[in-house]
């Protein structure tokens, strides 16, 4: 077991919680930073963060953790916003012990870690056709499950055979067919309680050099479109049944609006930026703020695709991730 790493409390969550978890092999840390690991660059602290060595070390801690303590699951946070006042409980980081991608066949092995763009280029170097959208998905393999992420036509559901998942609340590992996960428009009926650990994606016999003649149109579509430079958390709203997300928030005058540190990309008005000093509060306020004027212009009501986790500056102790 390696020793628990402890900072002082930084955003008002009493200390002691990591005093009260099991032993492990990977990581925790008390009040652990996550501002500078989500593509937003804003959001408070885990109250405690974990990042599990590996597949075992998960499981057991999952099993052995307090009942009453909650846990939040990130990838690499990039579709995702992270409250000013951080996210009470454990937060599980899945890194290093969750990113191997291995070929078989036309199929392929990815762990919940790995990125989407690290499977496509897997796939391109193993001849697997199929997979090219993935270079286009920011983010990592749990996240695509989680929300049935796509881009360019084509969705996790499309080429998804099956996913092992661990429930948060037991440890108990399962493996999910397709159909038992109910997807639809970055969605999945799957409770929240379940952690994906890895997937078994099909592709189709391919050309390499054709595919990745195809993954680099893809890319550079997408840094001509969206402002993939900036700080960002992808796209903000989903698509409304027969309309686009981006079109309705430009005809609703909404095209380079601010809010404090905040505003909608004049590139792509589906993302919003964080144009230097932004709170999650501003970025949030002001997607409310753009829904409105959406529904006010238009009738239709916008969804976030964004996740919003965690609680409000100055509520840190209130308890339990939102």
């Amino acid at each position: 077991m390696m020793a628990a790493e402890r900072i002082q409390p930084t955003a008002g969550f009493e200390p002691g919680l990591i005093d009260r978890l099991p032993a492990v092999r990977g990581r925790l840390r008390a009040n652990a930073p996550l501002k500078d690991v989500t593509w937003f660059r804003v959001g408070g602290p885990a109250e405690v963060l974990f990042r599990p060595a590996d597949r075992d070390d998960l499981i057991a801690f999952l099993r052995n953790r307090p009942a009453d303590v909650p846990v939040t699951v990130l990838g690499v946070a990039s579709n995702l916003l992270v409250r000013d006042g951080g996210v009470p409980g454990v937060v599980i980081r899945l890194l290093r012990g969750f990113v191997e991608i291995q070929a078989d066949g036309t199929d392929l092995l990815a762990g919940a870690g790995a990125l989407d763009l690290n499977v496509a280029k897997t796939a391109q170097q193993a001849g697997i056709a199929g997979l090219e959208f993935l270079c286009g998905v920011p983010g990592t393999i749990g996240g695509a499950l989680r929300m049935n992420a796509g881009a360019y036509g084509t969705e996790i559901k499309d080429v998804l055979v099956g996913a092992e998942a661990v429930h948060a609340g037991t440890g108990e590992v399962r493996t999910f067919g397709v159909g038992e996960l109910g997807y639809s428009y970055r969605h999945a009926s799957l409770p929240a309680d379940w952690i994906f650990l890895s997937a078994r994606l099909r592709g189709r016999d391919g050309d390499a050099p054709a595919i990745g003649a195809r993954m680099a149109e893809i890319q550079g579509q997408r840094g001509d479109s969206q402002p993939i430079k900036t700080a960002t958390g992808g796209s903000t709203f989903k698509n409304p049944q027969g309309h686009k997300a981006w079109q309705l928030i430009d005809r609703a005058g909404c095209r380079g609006l601010t809010l404090g540190g905040a505003q909608v990309s004049e590139q792509h008005t589906n993302f919003l930026i964080n144009i230097g000093d932004a709170t999650a509060a501003d970025l949030e306020a002001l997607g409310e703020e753009v829904r409105r004027r959406v529904f006010e212009t238009s009738g239709v009501q916008l969804d976030w695709e964004i996740r919003r986790i965690g609680v409000a500056a100055g509520d840190a102790g209130a308890g339990g991730a939102a």
